[in-house]
């Protein structure tokens, strides 16, 4: 073992030195005192050694050559040209093969974005790119997503609200009538005819007369803040009030209890609104009117009357956002068409032609809000298609003038093509040559 570990060592040092043997070497292996490890290493080691070689010999013949050329009297390169920097950051191939070319045509190194004059397509994002970015496709559509309930959740939900007598309100009962009067201030009149008979059904069941009082006590002092976003909040809240008292839901000497000791302008606004009312009905047990009622519990002919006033009311004023003001409050879009054909009826009946263009700017303004849909409007002029004959009995120009409002209005983009075509129209007669004797021509 020590006789080996000197002869490894001996090798590294002639190795190094560039002395080592071939002979010795030789001995060694006919000896059979390598393994196959060692003899594995040794072939490693010469093929190192003879790459180091010819790396040496290349640059040296390279030194060579730029010395010679400088001794001959011949142009000395730029230091700064690659030529003239160490052969560390020369881009040719150092393994002594190939042409002696750039690696990869100058194209390759740090720095460098490609080949001079090369121009790259545009690439399509592919959606697997861990970096795709979905939303620098486009214009992206955010919607707020309501999931729907499920069968376990939609009991848990409802149950609360159809079993409100179930629930433990405690201290807080008083809260519920002030939230409910307070979410229908913001509502129509049809929401606060429904939170009326609600808490008129409440009553004596869930919630008591000291509930009711403490809740309209809260309103009372809270106006100040609701009347920012409903500034009607006072005369409504006094119309809650005097529905209530009428309804044997609050006390009658609710309203003695807060007479000259309140202090808010807006809160004696509204005592003095439920007084006044309660004075008006003191015969009458309930105030059912006093939210009006809803547009489909509402007789056709009240209906009728309402929208002739509006139309009317229009023809005088021309103000088209009142005219969509008191159709919205109506609540009847079911019975829109019952407003197209008294707008078209009043045109046929009207004098000059003032009232046509008039009219035509309502109904586009209706139909671009989408306050009257399509199957109304058709639904209104089909009417007045049908009763045409009838109203020439009265009106003997109708014909003609429902002519050209009919195409005004295609005009405007109020009806369609369709409903323009199926205008009835009446054939003229025609008369035969005098020679005929007036004959007419059938």
């Amino acid at each position: 073992m020590c006789l080996f570990g000197t002869a490894v060592f001996k090798q590294e040092q002639d190795e190094e030195n560039g002395s080592f043997g071939s002979e010795e070497a030789n001995e060694l292996e006919v000896n059979g005192n390598w393994t196959p490890q060692e003899k594995a290493l040794h072939e490693a080691k010469l093929k190192a050694k003879a790459k180091r070689r010819l790396r040496k010999t290349s640059s040296r013949d390279s030194t060579r050559e730029s010395l010679s050329e400088s001794l001959s009297g011949e142009i000395a390169l730029d230091p700064n040209s690659p030529k003239g920097k160490n052969a560390v950051n020369d881009r040719k191939s150092r393994a002594g093969k190939g042409r002696g070319l750039p690696k990869k045509g100058g194209a390759g190194g740090k720095g460098v974005w490609g080949a001079a004059g090369m121009v790259y397509e545009m690439e399509e994002p592919d959606v697997k790119d861990p970096n795709y970015d979905e939303s620098a496709q486009g214009d992206t559509v955010y919607a707020t997503v309501v999931p729907e309930l499920e069968e376990r959740e939609l009991e848990k939900t409802i149950n609360p609200i159809m079993l409100l007598n179930e629930l433990n309100l405690g201290h807080h009962r008083h809260e519920f009538p002030s939230l409910a009067v307070s979410l229908s201030l913001e509502g129509k009149a049809s929401h606060r005819e429904l939170t009326s008979r609600l808490l008129s059904d409440l009553s004596g069941k869930v919630l008591f007369e000291r509930d009711m009082s403490h809740a309209f006590d809260k309103m009372l002092t809270e106006l100040p803040d609701l009347i920012l976003d409903t500034p009607d909040a006072p005369q409504m809240l006094g119309q809650f009030i005097a529905r209530a008292v009428a309804d044997h839901a609050l006390p009658m000497s609710f309203l003695d209890c807060h007479k000259g000791k309140v202090d808010c302008d807006h809160a004696r606004a509204a005592l003095d609104r439920a007084s006044v009312l309660l004075s008006m009905k003191r015969e009458i047990m309930r105030l059912d009117n006093v939210w009006g009622v809803g547009g489909g519990q509402r007789p056709v002919k009240h209906l009728i009357k309402e929208m002739n006033l509006l139309l009317k009311e229009y023809l005088v004023s021309g103000e088209l956002s009142e005219a969509e003001h008191c159709l919205r409050d109506l609540e009847v879009p079911h019975f829109h068409h019952e407003l197209v054909y008294e707008a078209v009826v009043m045109v046929l009946e009207a004098t000059g032609d003032s009232a046509i263009q008039t009219m035509v700017k309502l109904l586009k303004s209706f139909w671009q809000s989408g306050l009257i849909t399509l199957d109304q409007m058709n639904r209104g002029f089909q009417r007045v298609y049908d009763e045409l004959p009838e109203i020439n009995l009265d009106v003997p120009h109708a014909q003609s003038i429902m002519e050209a409002f009919v195409d005004l209005c295609f005009q405007e983009s109020v009806i369609t093509k369709q409903l323009r075509d199926s205008c009835p129209t009446r054939g003229r007669k025609r008369f035969v040559s005098e020679g005929d004797g007036g004959v007419v021509k059938s």
